[in-house]
């Protein structure tokens, strides 16, 4: 902070701080540089802003260009990212875990756009994004900065530090994933998974070649979103298969609204099967709450 920094100083740069966007990085530079004090003695730190803002400029710039056309990509209820430095094997991790089948080279920078896949667990979809490598120009800060999750693919441990240097994103819950343990023995193994305990990081072992820890890493995946399934049917007929992905307390009325806007003032009263009811086909109405694994029957006026 420069010598006599005001208040309005003060709280652009608080903002600079706490911008999770480029844009919003740049809103806050040049509020700075509108309220920073004009003097002999800030003449330097004035430049260094310039500079700096007419670089974020030119960034953000180019990144539209590149992102200009692609095809928007729409985040479903339940998201994962893949994140992680060139060669980690983050297409192989997308490869184990869903139904994408992804270009897999030994050479750096094969992903060049993200790739989707589904990872189906316990009756849910999960939609698993890999970007391209971090240092690539095709990386998408705003898929990140709008995820809920995290997976960090690394090789080494000291890779961690620093790719949570630029994610910007300090919400979204995150898991570390040290890639190729096949290449370790059991005791190498056993050292770097008590570092990662000793740093308190939510980490799994896996090889790709060997499927180890694959299976740990769906779960993790799976228990790191905080959702309730509930399963609708028609009336004397079976449940759906796919359940509705649901926040914890929500209500009959809102899952009627989730499964078309405006049916709930259709909807005359419910059934419910499962752990809400208190006895099973219990009739209740919209207000009712809905607990996990749930199966709802709407009757209509």
């Amino acid at each position: 902070m420069p010598i006599n920094a005001g208040f309005k100083f003060g709280k652009a740069e608080q903002k600079y701080r706490e911008a999770k966007t480029d844009e919003e990085e740049l809103a806050a530079l040049e509020e700075m540089l509108r309220t920073a004090p004009s003097h002999k003695g800030s003449e330097k730190f004035r430049g260094d802003m310039r500079l700096k803002i007419k670089k974020l400029k030119e960034s953000i710039t180019k990144s539209k260009k590149r992102n200009k056309g692609k095809k928007g990509i729409k985040k479903e209820d339940m998201q994962a990212i893949i994140i992680g430095l060139t060669n980690s094997g983050k297409s192989s991790i997308l490869k184990s875990l869903t139904n994408a089948n992804p270009k897999i080279a030994s050479y750096g920078f094969t992903t060049t756009e993200p790739e989707i896949g589904t990872l189906n667990y316990e009756g849910c979809n999960i939609q698993i994004i890999d970007l391209p490598p971090i240092a690539s120009e095709s990386f998408d800060h705003g898929i990140v900065n709008n995820a809920d999750l995290l997976l960090i693919v690394i090789e080494k441990i000291h890779e961690i530090d620093s790719i949570l240097d630029i994610i910007k994103n300090k919400m979204a819950k995150k898991i570390i994933i040290f890639n190729k343990i096949d290449l370790y023995d059991e005791q190498t193994k056993r050292k770097i998974g008590e570092t990662l305990k000793t740093k308190k990081y939510n980490f799994v072992l896996t090889s790709t070649l060997t499927d180890e820890g694959i299976k740990e890493l769906k779960e993790k995946i799976f228990k790191s979103f905080c959702i309730i399934r509930i399963y609708t049917r028609q009336p004397g007929k079976k449940e759906d298969n796919v359940p509705m992905v649901m926040k914890p307390g929500s209500t009959l009325e809102q899952l009627a609204e989730k499964i078309l806007n405006g049916y709930s003032k259709k909807v005359k009263y419910a059934k419910i099967f499962g752990p809400s009811a208190k006895f099973l086909g219990q009739k209740v109405g919209l207000k009712h709450v809905l607990k996990d694994k749930d199966i709802a029957e709407f009757y209509t006026k």
